[in-house]
């Protein structure tokens, strides 16, 4: 297992996968084993369905272990990540989809209610002074290779769901967020 975690951090990651996958055992340690292997296969080779199995290996042996809350929030972000690939188009959750709905009514109401216009255009004014202060205390990071927003994201928030304030923060410079540019300096907020 020491040897996969060094073949890991050298970048070498289909070596990594080969020695975790040898180690693999239904044992407290094989959940972490799956956990570094879907971290692998998510953040590193762009493989969510390979990501998937490894994730919900991770649960069934470890139920409550350490990355259990992590790993839940990455297969449901996997789960969505396999269906857009494989339908070849946008896929949105249902809650999303509601929470759309709401916005777009409550837009509409504004709309038709003068009043409530101004109130709410003078809020997004308050949020947008608020957003340009806080671009500036973000701190730069230079991509690596097998970096992705996911992996940069669990690297300085510990958690895979900022991945969107990333690509927002660095929208001019970053063409496909698929695809980041070793060498590259993106804006952490």
């Amino acid at each position: 297992m020491q040897d996969a975690d060094n073949k890991s951090a050298q970048g070498d990651f289909e070596r990594a996968v080969n020695l975790y996958e040898a180690t693999l055992d239904d044992s407290p340690r094989g959940a972490e084993v799956h956990y570094k292997l879907a971290l692998i296969y998510d953040d590193k080779l762009n493989d969510p369905v390979s990501a998937l199995h490894h994730f919900k290996r991770y649960l069934a042996l470890s139920p409550n272990g350490p990355h259990a809350k992590d790993v839940k929030n990455s297969i449901k972000r996997d789960e969505i990540t396999a269906l857009t690939a494989l339908s070849g188009d946008s896929i949105i959750t249902r809650a999303e989809a509601a929470r759309l709905r709401n916005e777009n009514l409550t837009l509409h109401k504004q709309l038709e209610d003068p009043a409530l216009s101004r109130t709410a255009l003078q809020k997004l004014e308050g949020k947008d002074s608020k957003k340009a202060g806080s671009k500036k205390a973000g701190q730069t990071y230079v991509v690596q290779s097998g970096d992705t927003l996911v992996s940069i994201s669990r690297k300085f928030y510990k958690s895979p769901k900022r991945w969107k304030a990333i690509l927002e923060a660095n929208k001019k410079s970053i063409r496909d967020p698929k695809d980041l540019t070793v060498g590259q300096a993106l804006v952490i907020p």
